[in-house]
């Protein structure tokens, strides 16, 4: 049995070239399915983790809560009205009672500490078919607890609609402070919930766009301080140490990894114009993949490594463009109104997010790989920089309103909706996805 005709299905509303199925797996007893204009939420219940500390128990339930909630696909059924204020994962709930609150789906978990490991079990019931949707036993070192919550949000959400999860991952970003005329700005990487701030980088050079290794243990970004004191390292996550990736032309920037981690492709300034390099970072000198007196910039591998997308103003302004990933000829894929840029592949493969400027507003969008599809998914004075979730169904970027405020970040999912504010410590700008934490 499955919940695809019943008040559980998601109806996501999208139309035409954009709509996009999410593939249902033969155990995934929720189908999130594309059609019509109306979004209904699934109705979920999450009541307290069971665990020796009770106050701890809440505090990961909220979280598993915050997060689902977040996604835009669940609704909350309001914890007032459980039979049970707290779950147990080691006994079928009463289905009768949990489906008298509206709840098509209920999580039943606990977590205690275990000499100094956080362990965890959760349960994961389908309400109507009486059922078990997933279960999932899993722990994580006591200092880093708040995991144990984003895993469990993981479960639930791969278990209900098919699809992996994103909450088990962190954020690099740019953290900007001091006055506006000049600003410090310096690395920071946190949870993708805005916990666990730290910051990586000591300020005294401006840093900007960050990327992560594809394994998630480094950083590559360049830092800035004129022509002669600018240029791309790499930041060792695990150790704080950095390594500078050489200096190229006059300036080199916007560095991104292959998805197998061992090439890093940028651009290079030569004079007046700037070039598409890769460079392999197991030794070697980096080789030339665009050429001309355009400037091409902001390039970003397809999940298979075979192609590449890019930034370039061979057109007369900047527009995408496609390519081998070994360079040669270039297909351009942008052709609606005003200047696109940044332009960043999903990795499922199946999109490109990009933003875009026109009529004094900025836009951050997705088409097709072909170009075909464009979405428009949130627009504002000025907004820039998107990066992907891992699952490719989320996205992130930066906003700022201008005046004497700063920038700050925000999520939105691939559909447009259910955009949020990122908390994070002060202003902030070029956020980059890591992959789900291993």
């Amino acid at each position: 049995m499955t919940l695809m005709t019943r008040r559980s299905a998601l109806t996501l509303g999208l139309s035409g070239a954009a709509m996009m199925a999410m593939a249902r797996p033969a155990n995934a007893l929720v189908q999130i399915t594309v059609s019509g204009g109306n979004f209904t939420p699934l109705p979920i219940a999450i009541p307290n983790f069971a665990s020796a500390d009770p106050s701890f128990g809440a505090e990961v339930a909220q979280i598993v809560r915050n997060n689902l909630v977040g996604s835009g696909l669940f609704r909350l059924v309001d914890p007032a009205g459980y039979p049970s204020q707290v779950g147990d994962p080691n006994a079928p709930p009463d289905f009768n009672a949990w489906r008298a609150t509206g709840a098509d789906a209920v999580v039943m978990a606990d977590a205690n500490n275990a000499g100094g490991q956080i362990q965890s079990s959760l349960r994961l019931w389908d309400t109507t078919a009486a059922q078990q949707v997933t279960g999932k036993a899993y722990g994580a070192p006591a200092d880093s607890w708040r995991r144990i919550a984003h895993i469990a949000s993981d479960a639930i959400y791969s278990g209900l609609t098919g699809e992996t999860g994103y909450f088990d991952t962190r954020v690099v970003y740019v953290a900007e402070s001091g006055p506006k005329a000049n600003r410090v700005k310096r690395l920071a990487i946190m949870d993708q919930d805005g916990a666990n701030n730290r910051i990586l980088t000591d300020g005294r050079l401006a840093t900007i766009t960050p990327r992560i290794s594809p394994d998630g243990t480094r950083v590559a970004y360049m830092t800035f301080d004129g022509p002669n004191a600018s240029g791309i390292f790499i930041l060792n996550l695990a150790t704080g140490q950095t390594q500078s990736i050489g200096q190229y032309g006059q300036m080199s920037f916007a560095p991104r990894f292959s998805p197998d981690g061992q090439r890093l492709v940028f651009s290079v300034t030569q004079g007046a114009a700037t070039n598409l390099y890769a460079l392999p970072l197991a030794g070697g000198q980096p080789t030339a993949l665009t050429s001309g007196s355009a400037i091409d910039t902001s390039p970003s591998f397809s999940p298979d490594g075979q192609r590449i997308v890019f930034e370039s103003d061979r057109g007369g302004r900047p527009q995408i463009y496609v390519m081998s990933a070994a360079g040669g000829g270039a297909e351009r894929i942008s052709y609606g109104d005003g200047a696109y840029s940044t332009p960043v592949w999903s990795p499922k493969g199946d999109l490109i997010a990009f933003t875009r400027q026109s009529g004094g507003q900025f836009s951050i969008g997705t088409m097709n790989p072909d170009g075909s599809g464009e979405r428009i998914l949130a627009t504002s004075f000025h907004a820039e920089g998107p990066t992907w979730a891992p699952n490719g169904r989320v996205l992130m970027f930066f906003r700022d309103p201008g005046g004497n405020d700063g920038p700050r970040l925000y999520s939105i999912d691939v559909w447009g909706r259910a955009e949020q504010r990122v908390p994070t410590e002060g202003f902030a700008s070029d956020p980059a996805w890591s992959p789900l934490l291993a």
